[in-house]
């Protein structure tokens, strides 16, 4: 019995003690047109359970700006452009600037799905993980969005690029 209890406590220490790095989803990878990029991508739910693809990515070296691109599913939202995202935290509030004309892929696609936001004046403004309320005028009211997803936006400022 105390022999179970000793490995019971040593594989809890260890479980405890390591941290966990497959829990991560942010990637490295090339876009387009072939140069290195970091990005997270996660799919969330606003408060009518509809799901959304959040991905945020930085192109280039560390210090680049930082996108969030909002997705929805074709055929079942178009955006009009240009519509500032309203990001609220407790009591501040930030309004990130529609970028997507500037994006001549999202420019061009007919299926007006999706939305680009500059995230770097909410990063640059944020001191932690803490969770957040998205809204988008005419598409979602509130799209939450947890402390572990605002951590892996925070840390695409600063990962180099390998």
């Amino acid at each position: 019995m105390r022999r179970l209890l000793c490995c019971l406590l040593a594989a809890l220490g260890l479980l405890l003690l390591t941290p966990s790095l497959a829990w991560a989803q942010v990637h490295q990878h090339e876009n387009e047109a072939g140069e290195p990029m970091v990005r997270s991508l996660e799919s969330l739910r606003d408060l009518d359970y509809d799901s959304w693809q959040a991905v945020a990515y930085r192109e280039g070296e560390p210090g680049g700006p930082v996108v969030l691109r909002i997705v929805g599913y074709p055929g079942k939202l178009r955006l009009e452009h240009p519509v500032n995202l309203q990001v609220l935290a407790g009591r501040r509030e930030w309004l990130l600037d529609d970028i997507t004309l500037a994006n001549p892929a999202l420019a061009s696609d007919g299926r007006e799905a999706a939305a680009e936001f500059a995230l770097d004046p909410l990063l640059d403004d944020l001191s932690n993980n803490r969770p957040l309320r998205m809204v988008l005028p005419g598409v979602f009211t509130e799209l939450p969005v947890p402390p572990y997803v605002v951590g892996e936006w925070r840390s695409l400022q600063e990962l180099p690029l390998s």
